[in-house]
């Protein structure tokens, strides 16, 4: 199964194609000024039955040197798989578009990222026929990005930079940096990075930081993870309310109720217990035919 991050890392550039010119730099790579950049498909499948996809494909237009094509493949963990795949993608893309083919991996670990860089020989060892070559981005070469004014500079540079150190010590630095700098950009700029970086972080313990910070500092966003958020404020507020209402009554609120109250992710549901918390005698009681279903 895809995960979050793993997504998060390549899509970026299908949402920002023009962010490689930027990384390019940061990599060190001497190219010729880019221009603009084109998704095209992922599909790789021939008409053999085996499916082959890339996670991103870009055609890159440059100022005076050609069209190249960018394939970017997120990678979070070791995968001797890629040892033929990569490969493969770039010959089959080479021959099939006939123009020069890069291929870019993005990495959220050191281990991976240094496998990740090792050439691909295909061959024998003293003569390899063939030789992949891939550029790697990640926590060894990203810049780590806890200035606004940098960060703003370059929404996507600074999400992508953000995504790649999603497990250095200083990450809470990075992410208030990045809250701060998506605080004045437009929700139509915004939006997709402040995504982008929730799914990055996957189900580390930065996520929650994350969510707390759209929460506060980008409450009036009105993308996915912000409404979700929302929701979840909304609900807990819910559960408070019965519980307030019960305990305002002198109802003795048992363990059991409590747990099941602020348990409860349903807001039609809680707003039912609510109107029950008005004149029940006894705390359980909230939950009227429901209670007896469980049992």
């Amino acid at each position: 199964m895809v995960s979050a991050p793993h997504e998060a890392m390549h899509r970026i550039f299908q949402e920002d194609p023009g962010l490689f010119s930027r990384l390019s730099d940061v990599l060190g790579l001497d190219l010729p000024p880019l221009g603009a950049g084109k998704p095209l498909t992922v599909d790789l499948t021939e008409t053999e039955p085996l499916e082959r996809r890339v996670d991103t494909l870009l055609r890159i237009e440059t100022q005076n040197g050609g069209p190249f094509l960018l394939i970017v493949e997120a990678q979070g963990k070791k995968d001797p798989g890629k040892t033929a795949s990569w490969p493969y993608y770039v010959t089959y893309l080479n021959n099939k578009y006939r123009i020069p083919v890069l291929l870019l991996v993005i990495c959220q670990d050191h281990a991976t990222a240094a496998w990740a860089a090792r050439p691909l020989t295909i061959g024998l060892p003293q003569w390899p026929t063939v030789t992949t070559r891939p550029l790697v981005a990640g926590p060894h070469n990203m810049p780590v990005i806890t200035n606004v004014a940098e960060a703003r500079k370059d929404l996507a540079l600074a999400t992508l930079s953000a995504i790649t150190h999603a497990d250095n010590p200083d990450v809470d630095a990075i992410l208030k940096t990045m809250s701060v700098a998506l605080r004045d950009a437009p929700d139509v700029i915004a939006g997709p990075f402040v995504e982008f970086i929730a799914q990055g972080l996957g189900n580390r313990p930065a996520a929650q930081q994350w969510r707390n910070l759209v929460a506060v500092d980008l409450s009036f966003y009105t993308s996915p993870l912000s409404e979700e958020i929302r929701d979840e404020g909304r609900v807990e507020r819910a559960a408070e309310d019965v519980l307030l209402v019960l305990d305002a009554r002198g109802v003795d609120i048992t363990h059991a109720t409590r747990v099941k109250v602020t348990a409860c992710g349903d807001s039609d549901v809680l707003r039912r217990w609510l109107v029950r918390a008005a004149f029940v005698t006894t705390s359980d009681e909230i939950f009227g035919e429901e209670a007896s279903a469980d049992r």
